[in-house]
């Protein structure tokens, strides 16, 4: 089978996840992953992201197929059902909101800077090394934070279920995923109705 070059793109799921250790500013090239699905969905009325361009699709494919860290069983059926993929929708567009707001609050001077990742709220892993006050603006570097908090805990969550359930398990109630379905439901019904 012939290889593509959008086949190594687990490459850029490494990459990301690895220059936010070093430096939480790279955590912006994350909207890449928000913004590109939505987009592709939005014009061509197909998941092609999902399937072709997702780097953390590949890397769960990699390291659980490939490499075996899989357990190769079923995923449950609870989380192929609508109210778990749209609860968890609904959850990380709440932890989204959050962040535009802690990066709101932080614009306006309402707000300090906090060099903290979080995951989930519920744990705050210190992440100072990663930023050097003034580099740019306060606001900008609590985006980042938000935005690699969110990205990070939604590695781990595909990392476990990977490792419990198929290796793609993540992307049945992955939101982006999620999303960029119900927009092809959309755009193939409005065609349908022309």
């Amino acid at each position: 089978m012939k290889k593509h070059w959008y086949d190594y793109l687990w490459v850029w799921a490494i990459l990301y996840f690895t220059l936010g250790l070093f430096n939480i500013l790279f955590a912006w090239f994350g909207m890449i992953d928000f913004l590109l699905p939505l987009f592709i969905a939005i014009i061509g009325g197909n998941k092609w992201f999902c399937n072709n361009l997702c780097g953390r699709g590949q890397l769960f494919s990699l390291l659980g197929g490939k490499l075996g860290w899989s357990s190769g069983k079923a995923t449950p059926r609870w989380m192929l059902s609508k109210w778990f993929r749209y609860g968890f929708l609904a959850f990380f567009l709440t932890m989204f909101g959050n962040v535009l707001l802690q990066t709101y609050l932080v614009f306006s001077g309402a707000s300090s800077l906090k060099q903290v990742v979080s995951l989930a709220w519920a744990i705050k892993l210190p992440w100072n090394w990663a930023y050097t006050d003034g580099q740019v603006p306060s606001w900008v570097a609590q985006f980042s934070f938000g935005l690699y908090s969110i990205m990070l805990l939604s590695l781990i969550v595909g990392l476990i279920v990977m490792a419990l359930y198929k290796p793609r398990s993540w992307c049945v109630f992955c939101p982006m995923g999620t999303m960029t379905q119900d927009i092809c439901k959309l755009k193939n019904l409005r065609n349908n109705n022309q």
